[in-house]
């Protein structure tokens, strides 16, 4: 999995309505060209992101962090988990070296012991336990474990029989592990940590869960899944997976351990056996997930507690193993430009990427593609646009198709002339949108890079009203050229429009 840097919110009570839930995001390192920890700490900063999980405890990133009031959780390696799990020592000298010697400057709250130990390193789970403890110990040692709690994140499939929510229980198996965890995270006042990824649910469900309920798109009362057990209705799989986790817990009589998600996120892209590793289900994945954290909607089981959750991930990692989903899970490229603009009207500032100004005008799906070439025409004549990026070779070029010509031509003559009303219609054929449509080394003016300019701001954008202009048409795109591009720029433009 990719990349991100996650924190966590110190929890007063364990079920307090009160408590705000928070976003924050997980750092991976497996980048080809990682960027340094400054540059990763400016962009958390610019993205309002206060919350943040570490893999490690780098030295030099928790350097960084250092005096922003950033929420850090950093984490114990898998491969660390043994020598720590079987000496008080060890686990004291890594509490002494990456995490007392950078406290309080770096605010650092919680330590994540290894990563999905029961599934990935199941001949570690007899020492897990000890390894909390000791963690802990070292903490109680200085005063600090108050402030920082101590939790081990979990994948969702330890869950079995997940739904009705209800009955679900956790795998049997790790019984005499999971009995001695909970009490100790009940006693010490920390969190279940907790893994949530739908997408892999949607996969493997072989077509049973719809993508709707996936991606927390609304739903008609006759298809919201219904626990019979407790009449509960479940809108989406994020919610019916963390109440299954609630539930197995209280199966085990523990019924006061708050759950916070320490991974979620949807792929922006997958190779050909992942058809729904796309930017447009990422980002409706990630933009919902983000509302519905951020307005403590809490889950049907505890309506209105917060589940804080931290994004998988800020970065997309080039380096990661597996297919190309494996890869594509970041919000930003390692330049720290969006993979693509999340939709958050009303979610608050934190991932500032998107705000309700930052739109752009498009081509409007379905509509006629002599229509499009007539208003492409018009727009890199006599409208002016600098359609110079859409010639052969240059970065917009491809896909060559007229849908894809004719967003850029438009999206750059609606910001030039200040995105006022009536200059993205285009007679009919056009229309906005905050999904910013860059791809690749192609930049649309108005996003985070930009390739053209318009060279005069005085003319005005066919409307539904308005007629040709006497100029000549210049010709970019052969409406008859199928080629694959063509293919491409349907996908592409896919992603455009919600």
């Amino acid at each position: 999995m990719a990349v991100l840097l996650l924190l966590f919110l110190l929890v007063v009570s364990a079920f307090s309505a009160d408590e705000d839930a928070f976003i924050g995001v997980n750092v991976g390192t497996a980048l080809s060209d990682m960027p340094s920890p400054t540059q990763v700490v400016a962009l958390l900063k610019a993205q309002n992101i206060r919350h943040v999980r570490l893999y490690d405890a780098d030295r030099a990133m928790l350097l960084a962090l250092a005096n922003t009031g950033i929420r850090v959780t950093v984490s114990v390696p898998n491969d660390q988990l043994l020598g720590i799990g079987q000496s008080n020592a060890t686990a004291a000298n890594w509490v002494a070296r990456n995490v007392i010697v950078h406290v309080p400057a770096t605010n650092i709250t919680a330590i994540a012991v290894g990563s999905e130990v029961l599934t990935t390193l199941p001949n570690a789970a007899p020492v897990i336990v000890s390894a909390l403890k000791f963690i802990h110990s070292a903490l109680v040692a200085s005063n600090l474990d108050s402030q920082i709690k101590v939790s081990t994140p979990h994948s969702s499939s330890i869950i079995l029989d997940s739904f009705p929510p209800s009955q679900a229980f956790f795998n049997r198996t790790w019984d005499p592990f999971m009995v001695p965890l909970l009490k100790f995270l009940q006693s010490t006042g920390s969190y279940f940590m907790l893994n949530v990824y739908p997408y892999y649910d949607y996969m493997q469900s072989n077509g049973v869960i719809p993508l709707d309920y996936a991606l927390f798109r609304p739903l008609p009362p006759n298809k919201e899944a219904v626990d019979a057990n407790t009449l509960l209705h479940y809108t989406n799989v994020f919610d019916a997976v963390v109440d299954a986790a609630y539930f197995a817990m209280s199966n085990l009589n523990f019924t006061n351990v708050p759950i916070v998600v320490t991974e979620s996120g949807w792929p922006s892209k997958g190779d050909s056996s992942e058809p729904d590793a796309t930017i447009d289900n990422a980002n409706t994945y990630n933009s919902n997930l983000i509302r519905h954290v951020l307005n403590n909607t809490g889950t049907p089981k505890h309506p209105g507690i917060a589940v804080s959750t931290y994004i998988y991930e800020l970065y997309n990692e080039d380096l990661s193993p597996g297919p190309v989903s494996e890869k594509n899970w970041g919000l930003f490229d390692a330049n720290g430009v969006p993979v693509y603009i999340l939709h958050l009207t009303g979610a608050g500032t934190v991932l500032a990427n998107d705000t309700t100004n930052q739109t752009f005008c498009v081509s409007k799906e379905g509509a006629d593609p002599k229509m499009l070439q007539a208003a492409l025409d018009w727009a890199c004549g006599p409208g002016k646009v600098d359609c110079s990026p859409l010639l052969q070779g240059q970065p917009c070029y491809e896909p060559n198709n007229v849908v894809a010509h004719s967003t850029y031509a438009f999206n750059a003559y609606f910001q030039e002339m200040g995105k006022s009303p009536g200059t993205c219609d285009f007679k009919g054929v056009a229309t906005i949108t905050t999904t910013d449509p860059s791809y690749g080394s192609c930049k649309f003016p108005g996003s985070a890079g930009r390739n053209g300019t318009l060279t005069n701001t005085t003319s005005l954008a066919p409307s539904s009203n308005s007629t040709s202009s006497d100029s000549p048409p210049l010709h970019l795109h052969n409406i008859g050229s199928f080629t694959t591009s063509v293919i491409i720029g349907a996908l592409l433009m896919s992603t455009v429009f919600l």
